[in-house]
């Protein structure tokens, strides 16, 4: 096909297909330069290669040279840093899936966007087989931490909350509960792995020690910054925050591992929301009862 049969609407289509590879191209890159492993650096590299191939292609047709989407580019250099190789590339896959439309939409004025439809799912079968994350080996610690976290500082931070109307008062006892527990966790979740043979316990134990402690820091914040009477305010913000973590969390495991996120993350909201009613139910027969309302 020449140029000039070209539609406005195939022409928009080339123009952004040239510029989704030069996105893959640079965030490819990127993701070689920091990958240790040198069998997966050596993929990474060629993904690299043949995204810039194909926006070389795409350039005959545009006849001018286009730059990454920055915002995109940034974000996923970002994503790539906190969260790791291994979500950004499942993200990607799915955009990739997405693009694949594109081509099929092209096949039949432009007979190249077909092979390049099957280099893109053999990008995908390359990049299954080498992802090997380390802290995806780590999964069931920072779950062992987390919803322990969860669960436990939500119920005692709810249990205060309603029995001592008193936000320094509450974060003291979290900081006392949070403290304590992250330690006991990560030493119970260190022996389990020993006695159990594995190999990187203390690893294991540090992943489960970290995930525990940062739930920790984030649940009692909110009772630190806001005002000593403000109670209700800080609760509410700190029940928001489970949401938000169980959330987050959920949507990296359903991306990452490919689990289901809806029925994970029902599961979770379910367990600390009954935890939660409970202690509050606890909270209040203490504060009417026993009168250790601090002020």
């Amino acid at each position: 096909m020449t140029n000039e049969n070209i539609t406005p609407q195939l022409r928009a289509a080339i123009n952004k297909a040239q510029i989704d590879e030069v996105t893959g191209t640079a965030i490819y890159a990127f993701m070689a330069k920091r990958e240790k492993n040198p069998d997966n650096k050596k993929v990474l590299q060629q993904m690299s290669l043949d995204e810039e191939n194909h926006a070389a292609f795409w350039k005959t047709y545009t006849h001018r040279d286009v730059k990454p989407k920055w915002r995109t580019l940034a974000w996923l250099k970002i994503l790539t840093v906190l969260l790791g190789m291994t979500f950004v590339i499942k993200k990607m896959q799915k955009a990739e899936d997405m693009g694949a439309q594109d081509y099929d939409d092209m096949q039949d004025a432009i007979p190249q966007a077909h092979e390049f439809l099957a280099e893109e799912k053999a990008h995908e079968e390359k990049l299954q087989a080498m992802l090997d994350e380390e802290r995806l080996h780590y999964v069931g610690a920072l779950v062992l931490g987390l919803n322990d976290a969860l669960v436990e500082l939500t119920g005692a931070l709810v249990g205060s909350t309603f029995a001592m109307m008193n936000n320094k008062v509450v974060a003291v006892t979290g900081i006392i509960i949070g403290i304590s527990s992250t330690l006991s966790m990560a030493a119970s979740n260190y022996l389990a792995e020993r006695a159990s043979g594995g190999r990187n316990a203390m690893k294991s134990s540090i992943y489960t020690g970290a995930s525990y402690l940062i739930t920790v820091i984030l649940l009692v914040l909110p009772y630190l910054l806001l005002p000593t009477d403000a109670c209700l305010t800080a609760f509410i913000i700190m029940i928001m925050i489970v949401f938000v973590i169980i959330l987050a969390f959920n949507y990296y495991i359903a991306v990452a591992k490919d689990e289901p996120f809806m029925r994970n993350f029902l599961e979770m909201i379910i367990i600390s929301a009954s935890v939660a009613v409970i202690t509050f139910v606890i909270g209040i027969v203490a504060n009417d009862l026993l009168g250790i309302n601090v002020k």
